[in-house]
């Protein structure tokens, strides 16, 4: 029954989080529903996004969307933010945090809404500096949110780099890729040395995951930011039921 309900859903969060990011807005919630305690949950999702991510990646290094000087610094600060984030989450209350990201998601939802066309940031060029250390600020910040929280951070990556760094939808994505996958293989690292993952539930996910990450990525590479923008608007309304959630039923 768990492969039954968590593995379609494996593969429809694969799909999303290669073209947008923000699968695990999908997929953990499936996990949980099949009755896994939450750590296993976590854990077996990560493996299975981990594998999916993977595929994502290369792809989109294969189509020439790696800028090698974006990924370096947007590596290294993500995993320096992600550190951060996780020991800041063991000393704050989270409530706090998700009603401010509550409060915040109109306003993002609306930007996208009001942006036809991501690429268009890019054709306002800036220097080459300032977008490195624009994308550096980025990967620290949305880093430190990944490990404090961790949902949507793919779309918030994907949005920043556009608007922020003004790199176009494609560089954008082979960039937000390249930090998920550092720090997603991080945290996997951790829990598999403390034998959280279920492995052959894993491993299956993951199977199904890769799949919806290769047709995703393949979507993405042909058509780019106009269909980026819809399925960020899907991912930023399931995190705002997932805060709600979150903030009301839980508590």
């Amino acid at each position: 029954m768990e492969f039954l309900i968590v593995c379609p859903l494996a593969f429809v969060a694969g799909m999303v989080d290669s073209i947008a990011g923000g699968g695990g807005l999908i997929s953990l919630p499936a996990f949980i529903f099949a009755g896994l305690p939450v750590h296993n949950a976590l854990a077996t999702n990560k493996l299975a996004s981990t594998m999916g991510t993977t595929i994502a990646t290369i792809r989109y290094a294969i189509n020439g969307y790696m800028v090698k000087a974006f990924v370096a610094i947007g590596i290294a600060c993500g995993l320096s933010g992600s550190t951060l984030g996780s020991n800041l989450a063991l000393v704050t209350d989270d409530g706090a945090f998700k009603a401010i990201m509550l409060f915040i998601l109109p306003f993002v939802a609306f930007f996208v809404l009001r942006t036809k066309n991501l690429d268009s940031f890019s054709k306002t060029e800036i220097p080459r500096g300032r977008a490195l250390v624009i994308t550096a600020v980025v990967a620290f910040l949305i880093g430190i949110y990944d490990g404090f929280y961790g949902p949507g951070t793919g779309t918030f990556l994907m949005l920043a780099l556009t608007a922020l760094a003004h790199q176009d939808v494609r560089t954008a994505a082979g960039t937000t890729k390249a930090i998920n996958l550092s720090t997603n293989a991080a945290a996997l690292a951790v829990f598999l040395v403390n034998g959280a993952v279920l492995l052959p539930l894993g491993l299956a996910a993951g199977a199904f995951n890769i799949a919806g990450n290769w047709i995703g990525s393949n979507s993405f590479v042909q058509r780019g930011s106009s269909i980026a923008r819809p399925i960020m608007l899907v991912v930023i309304g399931l995190f705002a039921i997932r805060l709600i959630f979150d903030l009301v039923v839980l508590r």
